[in-house]
């Protein structure tokens, strides 16, 4: 699962890297530690941070399950997916929330599809006497 692993570990910098932007958005904005709220600018970057931490719950067993039953090429490619839905996510909704929408469905279907997936691989193992 080596090409699993290795975009799951680019998801995980990704989201690092988001979280460094929150920091500087609270730098620019004045919004002081531990303060959650309090500027527009810092409330967009802390969202995009936090909403990615709920992704990423889903992604990485989702992935590591996909990659085991259904093919380590094709978990590696959905999440590459993900990677790049979360990168239009971020931009757009830094910019404008309600833009977010394209960079949102292109992290949310990634997921759905690695979950969706192992499951039906999982039962079809199941039928065909895996245990």
């Amino acid at each position: 699962m080596v090409y699993t692993s290795l975009m799951v570990l680019i998801a995980l910098l990704e989201y690092f890297w988001f979280g460094i932007q929150v920091g500087q958005a609270r730098g620019r904005t004045g919004v002081a530690a531990p303060a959650m709220s309090g500027h527009p600018e810092f409330e967009r970057y802390f969202r995009i941070h936090y909403n990615t931490l709920e992704q990423l719950l889903m992604l990485v067993p989702a992935a590591f399950i996909f990659a085991n039953f259904v093919g380590d090429v094709w978990a590696a490619g959905i999440v590459l997916v993900f990677v790049i839905g979360r990168f239009i996510y971020a931009t757009s909704y830094a910019k404008d929330p309600a833009k977010r929408g394209l960079g949102f469905a292109l992290s949310a279907f990634p997921n759905l599809t690695l979950v969706l997936g192992s499951i039906v691989a999982i039962v079809i193992h199941l039928l065909h006497g895996g245990a």
